[in-house]
């Protein structure tokens, strides 16, 4: 597998991350309905705009495996495809920006155990939970520190 950060996002490559992040949603945000999900998903293609550092994992064969996008030491988003999930690929793209971008921070969504199960694995600990999300929607967020 390979790192690639992506200085040029043009609308081909958008898409392919859009894609990767809606399959990702729906495997594992399952307190979202569909409805919830299409909505979102129209601010995702600005959200990976606007990020400062965006990451691709790409296989042998050059297909984007998954994603992550980092500011300000702060991880604001990973999404591994859905074919791709449990190989790993949200660890080496974790571990990579952990140890290139010194990511140190995260918030994740409560309602989505997996996903804090695996922040735990990677050494991530919660220090501060609200009952709303960023846009001030029912779905408590938790922010979690990396523990050195």
């Amino acid at each position: 597998m390979k790192i690639v950060e992506r200085k040029d996002r043009n609308p081909m490559l958008l898409a392919g991350l859009v894609e990767i992040w809606e399959g990702s949603v729906k495997a594992t945000h399952l307190f979202l309905s569909d409805e919830e999900i299409l909505q979102i998903k129209q601010y995702v293609p600005q959200a990976l705009k606007d990020v400062p550092v965006l990451l691709t994992a790409e296989n042998e064969d050059g297909d984007i495996t998954g994603f992550m996008g980092i500011a300000d030491q702060v991880l604001e988003m990973l999404f591994v495809s859905d074919k791709c999930r449990g190989k790993g690929i949200g660890k080496q793209l974790l571990t990579y920006g952990m140890e290139n971008y010194t990511v140190e921070k995260l918030t994740v969504n409560e309602q989505n155990p997996l996903a804090i199960g695996f922040y735990e694995h990677m050494g991530f600990e919660v220090y501060k939970r609200t009952d709303l999300d960023e846009q001030g929607n029912p779905y408590p967020l938790l922010y979690m520190k990396h523990q050195r």
